[in-house]
């Protein structure tokens, strides 16, 4: 079978309860563009760009509560999924700039922390969703870092960096006959050529 060619994160879909203050936060402090707006009241769905084909999202629901504080990778007990989402950035320059957004906002920031291979800058939104912004640690020769040494056992253990052929059964492809799309939110927004 062909390999699949991924293009990054499409987008995430969190929730709401405040659509306004999260338009506030995404769109005006942090100067992402709100791409698209679809869904009916009380069910709406919001588009911000972030990169190249790349949007985070919010559900609009009323009964959503707002998360509690939990700090950025700490282990948890229990039913759990989702720990924070990582927004890449150009450059230092560029977190020290989100910095200052989110001390204008009054938003909690971290200290910008050096995890070798990245440096992260940690806050939260309006929701309580867990944000890291991060760029790439480059040496001066324009290079990425290496780590200094990795764990041989863990690394033979998941079989290196590369996809593991043949540990899933071959699938039979999807025939153009079986291949139906169904309509969906949003759809009524754009006209048919």
């Amino acid at each position: 079978m062909e390999r699949i060619f991924y293009q990054g994160i499409h987008h995430t879909a969190f929730a709401t309860a405040d659509a306004e203050a999260t338009v506030h936060f995404w769109r005006d402090l942090l100067g992402m563009r709100l791409v698209l707006i679809s869904g009916e009241p009380g069910n709406r769905q919001y588009f911000f760009e972030v990169g190249e084909n790349s949007c985070i999202s919010f559900f609009e629901w009323a009964g959503v509560d707002k998360i509690p504080y939990k700090r950025h990778g700490e282990p948890v007990n229990g039913p759990f999924v989702f720990d924070h989402i990582a927004i890449g950035v150009t450059d230092q320059d560029a977190l020290w700039e989100v910095m200052a957004l989110l001390d204008a906002g009054d938003f909690p920031a971290s200290d910008v922390v050096d995890h070798g291979y990245c440096y992260s800058l940690y806050s939260y939104d309006p929701n309580g969703i867990p944000i890291e912004f991060t760029c790439n640690a480059r040496l001066a020769d324009g290079l990425p870092l290496l780590p200094a040494a990795i764990d041989p056992t863990l690394w033979e253990k998941v079989h290196g960096a590369e996809p593991v052929p043949y540990c899933w059964p071959l699938p039979d492809p999807i025939l153009p006959e079986d291949r139906i799309i169904v309509p969906g939110a949003g759809k009524e927004l754009y006209l048919t050529v």
